[in-house]
């Protein structure tokens, strides 16, 4: 293996989220607060990260803090019962299984995700992705932005930051590999979605992720050949 790292977000990256994966999550507030009133964007809370939204939800309603655990523990039983039922699907993006696989033999793998771990580790499982990535996880466990999602994970590898790539779909993982000083690739099958992170600095850009393996194969400087069609 080369001294490299590539570390992935999750929705978007490798994995769609769909609105059944939404309502899950929503329906774990249902006992507590009118959750058919919650937003659904996750850019309109303070924090984009699971634990800290059911945090937010609980302080705008009211709601003691010790009530996050419980709510926390009912999501991801409810997820892993779905999941396992196979009522609930985690799509995942295309070309996604093929980079992971080509990748994995060559360098580090991971993730820093604003989802809850466990979640993660859920839905990537259904997906056939977990494998690949599980040695180096950071989420949503502790709360914080993304940066200090991805600081938290950088923390424990120990390669230089000029050998990492850190791959996004969203603004704040832009700035999350600013603030790390990793290299960052914007992915997105949106055009819109790309001409936004490209406003917020990404200049590394990718709508397939046959063009992420190029971009990674530029940026570390290494030669390893095509993913598999």
């Amino acid at each position: 293996m080369i001294e490299a790292a590539v570390i992935f977000d999750v929705d978007g990256v490798l994995l769609e989220l769909t609105s059944a994966e939404e309502d899950i999550f929503f329906a774990a507030l249902a006992e507590f607060v009118p959750s058919h009133e919650l937003s659904r964007d996750w850019n309109s809370y303070r924090i984009r990260n699971d634990e800290d939204i059911i945090a937010e939800i609980l302080e705008r309603n009211g709601k003691p803090a010790v009530l996050k655990p419980k709510i926390m523990e009912r999501y991801l039983a409810d997820l892993q019962r779905a999941l396992a039922k196979g009522s609930l699907l985690s799509p995942m993006i295309f070309g996604a299984d093929q980079l992971l696989q080509f990748l994995s033999p060559r360098m580090t793998l991971g993730i820093a995700t604003a989802n809850l771990c466990k979640a993660a580790a859920l839905r990537l499982s259904k997906a056939g992705l977990w494998q690949h990535v599980k040695d180096h996880a950071a989420g949503a466990d502790g709360g914080g932005h993304k940066h200090q999602i991805l600081a938290r994970l950088l923390s424990t590898l120990p390669i230089p930051r000029d050998r990492i790539v850190f791959v996004g779909d969203n603004v704040n993982d832009v700035i999350a590999g600013q603030k790390s000083g990793v290299h960052f690739i914007g992915f997105s099958t949106d055009q819109s979605r790309l001409e936004q992170l490209a406003r917020h600095g990404a200049k590394l850009l990718a709508t397939s992720h046959t063009t992420t393996l190029d971009l990674i194969r530029q940026t570390l400087g290494v030669c390893f050949g095509q993913v598999a069609e």
